[in-house]
């Protein structure tokens, strides 16, 4: 009852602030005004509501109790990654302090007095996204399998204000935020098993996952990336002026890929296959309407010539596009059990999928 209090208090509130903001508002014909947790053009970065987000945020993160609270112990924790990459003003006070990211971090309760556990870390999507209960269906099935699971909010995520919001840095330190939670979990959580732990991620978090594997390979036993974000340089080709614009931001990259192309191919997967060490399965799917398949067969085609060894599908128009083994049809379903099996064989959770 509690928690169910907070969420309605927290409700309230969000409705209030959204009234209060929507006075201020251009007319509705403006779409660039319009409130979303989608990332947003650095030309109309003004239109994100960050009072907005925050509120949506903290509802969203007492959810997960709700949601999992009956199989799961569900905690909020917080640790340091790497500095901003770029400090408008390196002489102010505290300017090169680490950035503190917040985790969400999840321990099996049926399996916790089972020995040790395999850990999975979880890298949500989105270019601005956060780690919300869209994804608790799989956090689920996860937590049931046996695995203790951290989930980063990487800098950039939404939710945590404007200053925040400008940290991300686009296949650059957010990979090392990841690595420092894998880090922090295994350093407070005795219980888990150092020599298994997996990464996985779709789309944003799935070029996070490849990049991570890349420049960590000894950090990970196995990996999955679903749809993921493979080559920047194409994927600027393919988007429109909005999108190009925030990689290009002055806190961002600085640059378009026109000006600097090596540093944009330094961020991408598809330009880094070579370092490829670790177990590693991929998906796409031909109609997906975010991660054009072009950008996952260089991949693909440059692991190959590389030599390398990793298994991956193509799915043909799978219903779902971008989402196809994230939503609730069975073919999703079956989809997600290839990826457990996957897991499986190197992690050793107690109760794998069949």
């Amino acid at each position: 009852m509690k928690v169910r209090s907070w969420i309605c208090c927290l409700a309230f509130m969000c409705t209030l602030v959204g009234s209060v903001w929507a006075q201020d508002r251009p007319a509705a014909g403006n779409a660039a005004a319009e409130p979303s947790r989608r990332p947003q053009a650095a030309g109309a970065e003004s239109s994100p509501n960050f009072m907005e987000q925050s509120l949506t945020k903290r509802i969203d993160n007492l959810m997960w109790y709700q949601l999992l609270g009956d199989i799961a112990d569900i905690d909020i924790v917080r640790y340091a990654g790497p500095p901003p990459r770029v400090i408008p003003n390196p002489t102010a006070q505290g300017a090169g302090n680490p950035v503190i990211i917040t985790a969400f971090t999840f321990l099996p309760k049926k399996h916790l007095a089972a020995g040790k556990l395999p850990l999975i870390v979880l890298v949500h999507g989105g270019v601005h996204g956060d780690f919300a209960t869209s994804a608790a269906h799989i956090v689920r099935e996860l937590i049931q399998q046996g695995y203790a699971i951290i989930a980063p909010d990487y800098r950039g995520s939404t939710g945590y204000g404007r200053s925040f919001y400008r940290l991300i840095d686009y296949g650059g330190l957010e990979n090392d935020d990841v690595v420092a939670g894998k880090q922090w979990m295994l350093e407070n959580h005795p219980e888990i098993d150092s020599a298994r732990v997996g990464i996985m991620g779709w789309s944003h978090g799935g070029m996070i996952t490849l990049m991570t594997i890349f420049n960590h390979p000894q950090d990970f036993k196995v990996a999955y990336a679903g749809v993921p974000v493979s080559d920047l340089v194409a994927r600027m080709g393919y988007k429109g002026e909005g999108y190009r614009a925030e990689y290009s931001a002055p806190y961002h990259l600085g640059k378009t890929a026109e000006e600097n192309v090596n540093e944009y191919r330094r961020r991408s997967p598809a330009w880094n296959a070579e370092k490829l060490q670790t177990p590693l399965l991929i998906h796409t799917n031909t109609n997906d309407e975010d991660v054009n398949e072009l950008e996952v067969e260089h991949l693909i085609q440059a692991l190959k010539a590389a030599n390398k060894k990793f298994d991956y599908k193509i799915y043909q128009n799978a219903p779902g596009g971008h989402m196809f083994n994230r939503i609730d049809t069975t073919l999703a379903q079956e989809s997600r059990g290839e990826v457990y099996r996957f897991l499986a064989q190197y992690l050793n959770p107690p109760n794998p999928v069949k």
